[in-house]
């Protein structure tokens, strides 16, 4: 990525998140840039009307990011589920099929937004993205410690709701690095507001 394209990616995305700090603003924008971008190709950002040209395609890919044992532990304390499928490895090595802990599903599945700040298409000109919600999740394979996961994203549908919102659909697959079979699907859905 060029220069000037990033510092156009770090205006978009300060000018995305213009209600906090800028601080909080530039840690946040290192960060999940840092955990998501791949191959340093910014989101795609289109027209409403370009974006009709993407229906079907994909239209991201993030990097990989690594389910620690850390991590895990960390969304136990956060959501209080202390199952020992989760945290005790010992344990789940002894008495599961998994040869030890698994990542929490709603811990992947909480990955989503992270992998969309670059792995979805953008609507140029968005003052807000706001997530509507998510259809068909389906938790398909569990995450073991140490797994590497990714998001890929293709474009389903680009509704207008008003004449400045639209409905953006994404199927989003969470890949398990080295494993054909995913670890989550599910359909991605965010307004843009312009």
């Amino acid at each position: 990525m060029s220069l000037t394209d990033s510092l156009q990616d770090l205006r978009n995305y300060l000018h995305d998140s213009a209600q906090m700090t800028t601080d909080s603003q530039l840690r946040n924008y290192v960060k999940t840039t840092s955990l998501t971008l791949v191959g340093e190709a910014p989101p795609l950002r289109v027209t409403p009307e370009q974006a009709q040209a993407y229906i079907g395609q994909d239209v991201g890919l993030t990097n990989w990011f690594l389910i620690s044992q850390s991590l895990v532990n960390q969304f136990a304390e956060f959501s209080g589920d202390f199952q020992f499928i989760h945290v005790d490895r010992q344990r789940a090595a002894r008495e599961t099929c998994y040869a030890g802990t698994i990542a929490h599903g709603m811990l992947v599945m909480a990955l989503m937004p992270t992998f969309a700040t670059y792995g979805s298409l953008k609507i140029q000109g968005t003052q807000q993205n706001i997530i509507y919600g998510l259809d068909r999740v389906r938790f398909l394979n569990p995450v073991r410690i140490g797994s590497r996961l990714r998001g890929r994203f293709k474009l389903l549908s680009v509704q207008e709701r008003s004449g400045n919102e639209y409905l953006l659909r994404h199927a989003v697959t969470i890949e398990i690095e080295g494993d054909d079979k995913p670890a989550l699907i599910a359909d991605w859905i965010v307004v843009a507001v312009l």
